[in-house]
């Protein structure tokens, strides 16, 4: 029976928690721009109720008027400031769909920063939520304004300010995040006795969030579960489908999941390892029970994986207008890469070679994922390791193509040294997870403006047992450094 893809550390020998969070690097300035902000669906301007100038006052559409309760800036510190002193904020660092938004003294608190978008759209930085106006299709004066999942509706785009960015481009030179605090967690129930939920894969697909993570239960087996839900808000709430209630897949060893759809075949592949790396299809990732029996990617281990030990683990499919590559690690530093043609895909692959490689595992261990930046010809690889007190951390690569050589940008990409907790530390490790892209296809894009990282973390104070048993639970990262 292949071992699971995690090894155990005595991770309960650190017990120091890190006592600052530290800020690494500046993103790159736009110059302030003034103005009304126009909602499309209502042409009413975005508006401070009453004119008031008082901490808490709330927001509102009304007749566009000139009057300086409706005169916002957006600042090089991505502030909407209004009044001079004060910025549009989100109370208490809200990130509930519905949270009506307010102003507040300006302080410099994630939850008073904007994201102007070339769409339109407002999006909290700390939430990732837009500016909407609440009602969907209501615009009579005094219609509140509120957070709201993004959705691409006009109650939700706004006009008159220059947006912050192009969305797509460049990567920053280095990353902050936020973290909202755990969302997912596993929910025991009768025949899944769930201890851990981890390793996520994310989609939006028809309004709704898709999930498919790794669990585990009492007795160490590992399986993969489905949730959906329309807000992130809805996460701790959503109902669990454990995979293995699917006739096609039953009790069988898979974990570290990976969903998408492969548009030239109109089809949806959820990769897995099951020993190794294997793929089930499915017309509709909402029906969890209608996925196939698993084929597996290969018929034997790539002999340059057996000539680097370690074994393969954390398989993530990546594919540009020609070929895909199936990327993984080895828990032993080395990153490996095989392809195939998308003609052919999900058979032929080959002409595996080793990518990257460190002599310190703790630089290149494990999950692995390769995402396109969109806005330009650049791939990025993060990789899961650990720094230099044992937590588990994110490092970043870059390269020209798939096919080409890798670079270190960041250092870490995402770990406790550039992630503050506005709802408290709940995790020493910020481990296995998956960037949430700009779609759902084959080419795995991302947006470099509006990173959010789903992954897995787990109480500092709760190691000390069987890996099987750390109680995993998901989180969610967002990126509030400007682009």
């Amino acid at each position: 029976m292949p071992k699971h893809r995690k090894l155990f550390r005595s991770w309960a020998a650190v017990s120091a928690l890190l006592a600052a969070v530290s800020v690494i690097g500046a993103g790159v300035a736009h110059a302030d721009s003034t103005g009304a902000l126009r909602g499309v669906a209502s042409g009413r301007c975005l508006d401070v109720t009453g004119r008031s100038q008082a901490d808490g006052a709330l927001m509102q559409v009304w007749d566009c008027n000139g009057g300086t309760n409706q005169q916002w800036t957006l600042t090089a510190l991505n502030q909407l400031t209004v009044y001079g002193t004060k910025c549009l904020d989100v109370p208490g660092h809200a990130t509930a769909a519905g949270t009506r938004v307010q102003i507040w003294s300006c302080n410099g608190g994630t939850n008073q920063q904007w994201r102007v978008n070339a769409d339109g759209t407002v999006t909290g930085v700390e939430s990732g939520l837009c500016l909407d106006v609440s009602g969907g299709g209501a615009s009579a004066n005094s219609t509140p304004v509120v957070l709201w999942t993004c959705n691409g509706q006009s109650n939700q785009q706004w006009t008159g300010l220059t947006p912050t960015g192009p969305g797509g481009g460049n990567l920053p030179s280095s990353f902050r995040w936020t973290d909202q605090g755990p969302l997912i967690s596993a929910k025991p129930v009768s025949g899944h006795n769930i201890v851990s939920v981890k390793d996520p894969s994310i989609v939006r697909y028809n309004g709704q969030w898709l999930v498919y993570a790794t669990t585990a239960d009492t007795s160490g087996a590992w399986s993969v579960e489905y949730t959906h839900f329309t807000d992130f808000s809805q996460a701790a709430s959503a109902s669990q489908y454990h995979l293995s209630d699917n006739p096609n897949l039953g009790h069988r060893y898979m974990a570290a999941p990976q969903v998408f759809y492969f548009a030239p075949q109109n089809k949806w592949y959820l990769v897995f390892q099951q020993g190794p790396p294997a793929f089930s299809t499915n017309t509709d990732p909402t029906q969890p029970q209608n996925w196939s029996t698993p084929t597996n990617f290969f018929a034997s281990t790539p002999p340059v994986v057996d000539q680097h030990g370690g074994g393969w683990l954390d398989f993530f499919v990546t594919c540009d207008t020609a070929n895909c590559y199936l990327f993984y690690a080895n828990d032993a530093g080395d990153i490996f890469r095989s392809q195939t043609t998308v003609a052919n895909f999900p058979n032929g692959f080959g002409n595996t070679a080793v990518v990257l490689h460190d002599d310190n595992r703790g630089n290149l261990f494990e999950a692995t994922a390769v995402y396109k930046v969109k806005g330009s010809s650049t791939y990025l690889m993060l990789v899961e390791g650990w720094d230099s007190v044992g937590h588990r951390v994110y490092r970043a690569w870059t390269a020209p193509s798939l096919s080409g050589s890798w670079t270190q940008i960041a250092n870490p990409f995402a770990g406790l040294a550039n992630v503050t907790f506005p709802s408290g530390q709940w995790t020493n490790d910020v481990s296995h997870g998956e960037l949430i892209r700009t779609g759902y296809d084959q080419t795995m894009e991302i947006d470099p403006c509006h990173l959010q990282l789903l992954y897995q973390g787990v109480n500092p104070n709760s190691t000390n047992v069987p890996y099987s048993q750390l109680p995993y639970q998901l989180g969610l990262l967002t990126q509030t450094n400007p682009c």
